[in-house]
């Protein structure tokens, strides 16, 4: 049965209407009963009502964006075109009739008082099909293209009845850029941090494509993207690096800003590729609604190749100016995606570090969260080749170990290091900050502020307690001379045996054949065979150290343990005592228990 208004006109109410969400866990909490209403109404799980929030409230925030674009255009006497005209718009569909001005009505009003189903009728056969074919009209603005791809995988209205649909528009429109808190990075952002945070620490997969804010802002805060710059993130989940770059070039400007910067950052700065179906639509809205009117996302596995849509991507750089990315670890990739890379392993974020090699032109800058493994592995070759490639052709510049608990809160328990590096000069030296001492939890998260420090540092890369500089050149030096001995070494070993091999085929030439000297010319090649293998072996693993690029503090003081013996002693004596006490208390109080029985 088709809702109408059950609680009768109520006094009028500006669109912005509800409480100002002022704090991350007002947002969260706004997003939870959202996803309550979802839950009962046939979304049970992530997979569905994740889908079902991202296209309710982009529709929702684009109309309350070309509202206001509307308003400053006719205050400069300039024309406008809508994206969306009525009954499409959010303000004809979705918003409560009881919002409206007094003596209003909208397209939501007659569906409620209409016979049963009459909104679902029109949600499912009017309003997705005319979003959907937006892209083939012959003058579909960017923005509608895009609007077509946020909308190609909702085939229906998810939400089991209207009763449960109606309630959801109520509260999503209650999300509005008026309501939300403006030092936060955007809205849609804003509400998917707190629904993946929640969805990572009940161990479903959103966690993956989340990485924390605070991270996010202090590494577009390290590389300064300008406005003149093409911007990239391979693995680009829902957008956030793109989006907080956005916002970061956009405070730059200020006002100075001129038109055709604002074009260019809107139609042709941002570049990125996500695999998910679940969050490549995601992030599309997530860019249109901070303001990028053409977010140039390809959809499909950046490592194989394989493309599910490209149609964003047209005329995409072949090397980019800044790349901002966090490359998903621990996955495995198969002999498909190997294929595509000179250092093949199964190791993803192995095969994205290639990647991102390989698209950053000569001078441009690169900030990529990497896992602590791929940072200290000597023992696969993939990982060291990758390695020596990054810091031949790259002047790897930064590494900041992060606390373990950064990435926890999100479902990935792996330890992480933040490397800026700048393309196109071999490394010299790479200077350190360490965090790796902070305890992050759920209650303490990571802020922004626990950077202080390190930006006061970085432009000397100077050194404190929490930073130090490492010389690659004289790592290598050093190794060298001690790997060369080695080398030397098992190229005698090696020449031996050669020799040995050369008597050893003479003698199986002779006749009469003499057993005993074959015999201990093929131990000879055999022993010295090994010994040669052995010292290679040790040379390279010394070699192969160089590339050990874990953060080790050397300024971390070790706790030592100065108790003397007869201190322990005295400490367990102590105990002691106190245990004999507590059990003769123990006693007297059963005594009197059983005098009182």
């Amino acid at each position: 049965m088709a809702r109408g208004n059950r609680n009768g006109r109520k006094s009028v109410r500006p669109n912005n209407n509800g409480r100002r969400l002022a704090t991350q866990a007002s947002v969260d909490q706004a997003v939870k009963s959202i996803c309550d209403i979802m839950r009962r109404g046939n979304c049970a799980g992530a997979m569905q009502y994740v889908p079902e929030l991202t296209w309710i409230l982009f529709l929702r925030i684009l109309d309350e964006k070309e509202e206001r674009e509307e308003q400053e255009a006719e205050a400069l006497g300039v024309p406008f075109q809508p994206s969306l005209e009525a009954p499409y718009r959010w303000r004809d569909w979705g918003c409560p009739p009881e919002c409206l001005p007094e003596g209003q009505t909208n397209k939501r009003a007659e569906l409620q008082d209409a016979p049963q189903n009459a909104l679902f009728n029109f949600i499912n056969m009017e309003l997705l099909p005319h979003l959907k074919g937006l892209k083939n009209r012959p003058d579909a603005t960017p923005r509608q293209k895009v609007i077509s791809e946020i909308m190609t995988g909702v085939e229906r209205v998810r939400i089991d009845t209207e009763r449960n649909f109606c309630d959801v528009l109520d509260k999503v429109h209650e999300l509005s850029t008026e309501t939300i808190d403006p030092t936060h990075v955007f809205t849609l952002s804003q509400v998917y941090e707190g629904l993946l945070l929640k969805m990572g620490e009940k161990g479903n997969d959103g966690g993956q494509f989340f990485t924390p804010r605070q991270v996010i802002k202090a590494m577009v805060q390290v590389i300064d993207p300008k406005a003149d710059e093409t911007i990239y993130d391979p693995g680009c989940g829902t957008g956030g690096f793109l989006a907080q770059s956005f916002e970061h070039i956009m405070n730059k400007l200020g006002n100075d800003a001129t038109a055709e910067q604002l074009e260019t950052l809107k139609q042709r700065t941002f570049w990125g590729r996500e695999k998910e179906n679940l969050i490549y639509p995601i992030a599309l809205a997530n860019l249109v609604l901070h303001g990028i009117d053409k977010p140039n996302l390809w959809h499909g596995n950046t490592l194989t190749g394989m493309e599910i849509y490209g149609g964003l991507f047209e005329d995409a750089p072949q090397t980019f100016d800044v790349i901002l990315t966090n490359p998903p670890f621990g996955g495995k990739e198969g002999k498909e995606a190997q294929t595509n890379f000179d250092y093949k392993t199964g190791a993803t974020q192995v095969l994205f570090l290639q990647h991102v090699m390989r698209s950053l032109r000569d001078g441009g800058r690169c900030g990529i969260v990497l896992d602590e493994g791929l940072l200290f592995r000597t023992n696969e070759d993939a990982f060291v080749k990758t390695k020596r490639k990054l810091l031949d052709e790259c002047d790897l510049w930064c590494i900041v170990s992060l606390p373990a608990g950064v990435f926890t809160a999100a479902g990935a328990g792996v330890k992480t290091n933040l490397l800026f590096f700048t393309k196109g000069k071999p490394t010299k030296k790479i200077w350190y900050y360490d965090l790796s001492n902070l305890k992050v939890r759920k209650k303490s998260p990571l802020t922004l502020a626990h950077f202080d420090e390190f930006f006061r540092l970085l432009p000397q890369r100077a050194a404190s307690e929490l930073s130090w500089t490492v010389d690659m050149d004289e790592r290598k030096r050093i190794a060298d001379s001690e790997a060369r001995p080695l080398k030397e070494q098992a190229a005698t070993k090696g020449r031996e045996a050669a020799l040995w091999n050369e008597r050893l085929k003479e003698l199986k030439k002779a006749k009469p054949l003499d057993e005993e000297a074959i015999e201990e010319a093929e131990a000879k090649v055999k022993e010295l065979t090994s010994q040669a293998r052995e010292l290679a072996a040790k040379a390279k693993e010394i070699e192969d150290a160089v590339y050990d690029l874990k953060a080790v503090n050397p300024n971390k003081k070790p706790d030592v343990d100065t108790r003397t013996p007869e201190d322990l002693i005295d400490i367990i004596e102590a105990k002691g005592r106190e245990i004999a006490e507590a059990l003769a208390a123990l006693r007297s109080q059963t005594r009197i228990i059983r005098f009182d029985e």
